[in-house]
């Protein structure tokens, strides 16, 4: 889900729905604290720091404008990012939301998926976003490869693998 699609998602879920959305692109999607995204978008400190302290209700004026500086945010050559595309359980072992790649750094994005439906349906949502390139479990990619224009790389979890062996073993031996 793009971070517009959560702030939109957040204003029609509840009250404090926006407050919530607004709250979590800002610490977790783009990482800014509130005056520096007011410095970047245009936008009041204070008007920023009332809605997120529950003591203001944003008008319709404002959320289009945070909603506008969302979206250049967004648009923003820092937001390229990948995307990992995976169970809940795998994407909660995810430490860093920004990596560094040689010369630059890449900002991580999760996509979570139970199926293998999900995980197509993931990986459109994540090109259709921007993601430069998508990371997923083997047994999917060869088909997201056929469905995206990005590179497609695999998740091989060895070490996961290995211990789930050995709870299995443990459990009938």
């Amino acid at each position: 889900m793009s971070m517009v699609d959560e702030l939109v998602s957040g204003i029609l879920r509840s009250e404090e729905g926006f407050r919530e959305a607004l709250r979590h692109i800002l610490t977790e999607d783009l990482r800014l604290s509130v005056p520096e995204f007011c410095e970047r978008t245009g936008l009041s400190p204070s008007t920023i720091y009332k809605i997120l302290q529950e003591q203001r209700e944003p008008n319709l004026r404002t959320v289009r404008a945070v909603i506008k500086g969302v979206r250049k945010l967004d648009a923003n050559p820092g937001g390229e990012f990948i995307a990992v595309i995976a169970s809940r359980p795998v994407l909660s072992r995810i430490e860093e939301r920004l990596m560094k790649v040689g010369e630059r750094t890449v900002r991580v994005k999760e996509y979570p998926a139970c199926t293998m439906e999900d995980a197509i349906i993931a990986a459109v949502k994540a090109e259709r976003d921007g993601a430069l390139a998508l990371v997923c479990a083997p047994i999917v990619a060869p088909t997201i490869e056929q469905i995206v224009r990005v590179p497609v790389s695999v998740i091989v979890p060895k070490d996961s693998m290995v211990r789930a062996i050995e709870v299995a073993a443990a459990k009938v031996l």
